[in-house]
C-alpha cells in the first residue's frame, strides 16, 4: 500500500528544469532512501511533497491526497526534519517541542516526550539561541517523533549529530518502522542509508536514474577482491578496476558480469588466499557520479 507517490513530477524555475519526471513510491512501513549530490533535486522534491512549492507538471500524493491542495490535512499526519533547523531564539527547547506537536492538532504525550529528551541527552530548559547545531537537530527530532505520525520526511536529519546520537537516531527509525510507520530519508551518510533503507532511489540532475533494493542495485557495483596465488595472476582485460599488486598478492575491483571469468583465472593460478568484500552503496553512488570534487 502506497503512502507517498509521485508520477512524472516536474519543476521548472524559469528556463531551469530542477526536476524532470520524478517517479517515487513509498509503501506503508517502508524506509525509503533518497540520495544524490547537492543540486540533484532532492530538496526540491521534498519541498513539493510538503506543499511549499507547486509542481510545474506531474502528480504527487501522500495518503492518496494531493500534496498542494490538501497540504493542511496531510501535515497533521506527517513530520518533517530538515538538515538545518532554525528555531525561535527566545523559546526553550521544551517549548518548541510542545508547540510543534500542537501544530498538528495533537496533545503532547509527556511520557513519550521525556523519553526522547533523555534518549537524545537534550536539556529542554535552555533557550534555543544557546543551542549548537546538533542540539537544534535534537529538538527537531524529538518534536517529530514525540508526535503520532504516519510518515516521516527527513532531509539530512543527522546533520550536526555526533556518532552516538546518529546511532540513537537509527534505532528510533527502526522502531518507527516496526510500528508500521513510513520514512522518506534523504541523507549524504551513505552507510546510514544502506543500513536503514528497504529501497533506495538515486537522483541525478533532476531525474531518478535508479530505484530498488540494495540487492537490485548491486549489479551496478564492483566486488572488492584480495587474492594470493601460487603463480602469476593473469586476468581478463575488461571489467577489472583499481588494480594494485602488493608484496603478497593482488587487490582489485571486478564488475559482476566478468566475475565468473575472474574466479576461473584465480583458480588456475593456484589460489592460496582470497578475501571478498561486497559492494557498498557508496561504491554504487561513486560509480554513478564519478565524484571527486566534494559533491558528496
Amino acid at each position: 500500500m502506497s503512502v507517498l507517490q509521485t508520477n512524472g513530477l516536474t519543476k521548472r524555475f524559469g528556463q531551469v528544469e530542477a526536476l524532470s519526471g520524478v517517479d517515487l513510491e513509498v509503501d506503508k512501513g517502508e524506509i525509503f532512501g533518497f540520495i544524490g549530490p547537492n543540486g540533484a533535486g532532492k530538496s526540491t522534491t521534498i519541498r513539493i511533497l510538503l506543499g511549499i512549492l507547486k509542481a510545474t507538471a506531474g502528480e504527487a500524493t501522500i495518503f492518496g491526497q494531493d500534496v498542494w491542495h490538501d497540504a493542511v490535512k496531510i501535515h497533521k499526519r506527517i513530520a518533517y526534519v530538515p538538515g538545518d533547523v532554525n528555531l525561535w531564539p527566545n523559546l526553550t527547547g521544551g517549548q518548541v517541542i510542545d508547540y510543534l506537536v500542537h501544530l498538528r492538532g495533537q496533545k503532547v504525550n509527556q511520557e513519550r516526550k521525556q523519553h526522547l529528551i533523555e534518549r537524545f541527552q537534550l536539556d529542554p530548559t535552555k533557550k534555543c539561541r544557546t543551542y549548537s547545531k546538533g542540539n537544534r537537530q535534537k529538538v527537531a527530532l524529538v518534536a517529530a517523533f514525540a508526535a503520532d505520525c504516519d510518515l516521516y520526511i527527513l532531509d539530512e536529519p543527522t546533520s550536526g549529530l555526533d556518532p552516538l546520537m546518529e546511532r540513537k537516531f537509527q534505532e528510533l527509525i527502526l522502531e518507527a518502522k516496526a510500528e508500521g510507520k513510513s520514512v522518506l530519508l534523504s541523507s549524504h551518510i551513505l552507510s546510514e542509508v544502506e543500513k536503514l533503507c528497504d529501497r533506495i532511489a538515486i537522483i541525478r540532475d533532476g531525474e531518478v536514474i535508479e530505484t530498488g533494493t540494495m540487492s537490485d542495485l548491486r549489479h551496478l557495483t564492483r566486488t572488492h577482491l584480495y587474492v594470493e596465488t601460487e603463480k602469476t595472476l593473469v586476468l581478463p582485460d575488461q571489467g577489472i578496476h583499481e588494480w594494485k599488486e602488493t608484496d603478497w598478492g593482488y587487490q582489485f575491483q571486478v564488475d559482476r558480469e566478468v566475475l565468473d571469468d575472474v574466479m576461473q583465472a584465480i583458480a588456475q593460478a593456484g589460489v592460496t588466499k582470497i578475501e571478498s568484500a561486497p559492494p557498498t552503496l557508496e561504491d554504487l553512488f561513486m560509480r554513478h557520479y564519478d565524484v571527486g570534487e566534494g559533491d558528496v
